[in-house]
């Protein structure tokens, strides 16, 4: 009887996690470079006496729906769309290395170029730090290039920095609680130099309203189900605990 109270446990804290992914993914549905949070259910972990029940990997990280998302034109200078499987590297809280494939880029009071969500993009050393300038323009190739103030009209743009790309192919990456990919016990990923951006572009969310409406409406019934084993163990014990039971 304990067994079957210990597995319908574990499979209402599993679904619970479940719900809360896709509470998740469907209120980043249009947040920009967004991957979808996926439920991992990959290690075993004892959930009872002489049980052994599936539960979610990790209560910290889960994994991303690596897709594509749609790719629209903004014809912002510094807003970008990375090809292929390249991902922008940003400075995560920690200080490591991190990857997203957020664009939407601006330049901070402080000088340095960061994301929508402010987290640093990381160049060939460290941070990008864009001078004071009349204009700021990145490269298909990733290269950050500035028109400083003063400078004559027609002068050639300056580089500042090249935009470290990184591809994740043959990777083992995880996602974090801040919404960007982690190399799995850390480390940082080395540039791809074949990777590209499309400059004026950004990438939307890959989240599928429809299919998350699915998965929340499976889920709400399988975590029912669970429930009413719950309340069927409840239901044997007491019939069992009656037999038991001395007459008088």
């Amino acid at each position: 009887m304990d067994k079957l109270i210990y597995t319908a446990a574990s499979g209402l804290k599993g679904h619970l996690a479940a719900q809360a992914a896709i509470a998740n993914n469907m209120a980043n549905a249009s947040t920009i470079g967004f991957r979808a949070d996926r439920v991992v259910f990959d290690q075993l972990n004892v959930s009872g006496p002489g049980l052994l029940a599936r539960q979610p990997a990790s209560e910290e990280i889960t994994d991303a729906d690596r897709r594509p998302g749609a790719v629209f034109s903004t014809g912002k200078p510094l807003d970008v769309a990375v090809g292929g499987d390249a991902w922008l590297t940003v400075q995560a809280s920690d200080g490591s290395e991190a990857y997203t494939r957020r664009g939407d880029l601006s330049v901070a009071a402080s000088g340095v170029l960061e994301t929508g969500d402010g987290f640093p993009v990381i160049g060939s050393g460290g941070p990008i730090t864009v001078p004071p300038a009349q204009k700021v323009t990145i490269s298909p190739d990733g290269s950050v290039a500035i028109i400083p103030f003063g400078a004559e009209p027609g002068a050639a743009p300056v580089i500042v920095d090249r935009i470290k790309l990184a591809s994740l192919q043959g990777s083992d990456t995880v996602k974090g609680l801040d919404n960007l990919l982690h190399v799995r016990g850390g480390g940082a990923l080395p540039g791809d130099p074949t990777a590209t951006l499309v400059s004026g572009s950004l990438e939307g969310s890959n989240v599928n309203l429809t299919e998350a409406l699915v998965d929340m409406i499976e889920n709400q019934r399988s975590y029912e189900v669970q429930a009413n084993l719950i309340k069927s163990a409840k239901e044997l014990d007491e019939s069992s605990a009656s037999l038991m039971r001395l007459p008088t």
